[in-house]
């Protein structure tokens, strides 16, 4: 039997603030753990090698972040049935390679879909040097499975992520997981074990434990990145996901990239991820901002 959320007890819960003392090491398995160097025809030794390193934009996902936070039993809330509903990510300056950041995370919002239903919260987390300068801002959506009748809002606001063109895309890439890829991401601070422990994830309705959807999300920054930035990591200011369908580590992922509209400070894209072996729809509604660049023809 489903237990709604309780609303009161993680509205006063404090997700810890985090500060990040991060280097080259770091950086590099960041970057493992979202499959870069995988593919045996596309060069990213900028993002594995130190003496010319970058580092990835989604990186900003994980540095000041508490880990996978809903497991604290403070929260009140059930984690082994959360799933990550959407993802939205701002660069306000790029990542370097090693610093010193500070994170701090708050809920924002909470949704209740009605009784047997989903809870929706929303957290926002900004990013920041230690004299306070705005590094990025993330904002997350999960999804509590059977947490709602609680009461309150059924929607959270806002407006939501625009549809795909409904045309064909300008351009494609498949990159391709590893088996190890949700091992190596966990190195990077989210510890959920419904990404490693089978039992857990059989409990949860899983087949085999699943990647991070914040892993995938990282394969997608590269494909953007690969694509429409000529490796240059640091083009790439804004990303932000819908989260449809869970991605099993070894599965090919391939991107499909739409130009958008020239956006104020650089070009706009959208974007969707699908499963090769499965055929299904894993990222939608993507949507990022890259900063002045030569796009490739379509």
């Amino acid at each position: 039997m489903s237990i709604s959320l309780d609303r009161q007890k993680l509205e006063v819960y404090k997700i810890p603030e985090v500060r990040d003392d991060y280097d080259p090491r770091d950086v590099i398995i960041y970057a493992l753990g979202v499959g870069a160097g995988l593919h045996q025809k596309i060069d990213e030794t900028a993002l594995l090698f130190e003496q010319r390193l970058q580092a990835l934009p989604t990186m900003a996902l994980v540095l000041g972040t508490a880990g996978f936070w809903p497991m604290d039993p403070k929260t009140g809330l059930d984690w082994t049935q959360i799933l990550h509903g959407e993802q939205r990510l701002k660069l306000f300056a790029p990542i370097e390679p090693a610093g010193i950041l500070a994170g701090k995370t708050k809920i924002t919002d909470i949704a209740d879909k009605g009784a047997g239903k989903a809870a929706m919260i929303r957290a926002v987390k900004s990013l920041e040097t230690l004299s306070g300068r705005p590094i990025a801002e993330a904002i997350e959506i999960w999804v509590v499975r059977g947490a709602g009748g609680f009461g309150g809002q059924r929607d959270l606001p806002g407006e939501p992520l625009p549809v795909v063109p409904a045309r064909d895309p300008d351009y494609e890439i498949s990159l391709p997981t590893s088996l190890t890829q949700a091992a190596t991401y966990r190195l990077s601070g989210d510890r959920n074990p419904l990404h490693i422990d089978a039992e857990i994830a059989h409990a949860a309705g899983f087949d085999r434990p699943i990647l991070h959807g914040l892993s995938t999300m990282g394969v997608a920054a590269r494909a953007l990145i690969q694509v429409c930035c000529q490796s240059d990591a640091a083009l790439l200011s804004e990303i932000s996901v819908r989260f449809t369908a869970p991605v099993y580590p070894g599965e090919t992922l391939r991107t499909f990239i739409w130009r958008g509209e020239d956006a104020e400070n650089g070009e706009s894209l959208h974007f969707q991820m699908k499963v090769v072996e499965r055929d299904i729809l894993v990222i939608d509604n993507g949507l990022a901002l890259i900063k002045a660049a030569d796009l490739p023809a379509a």
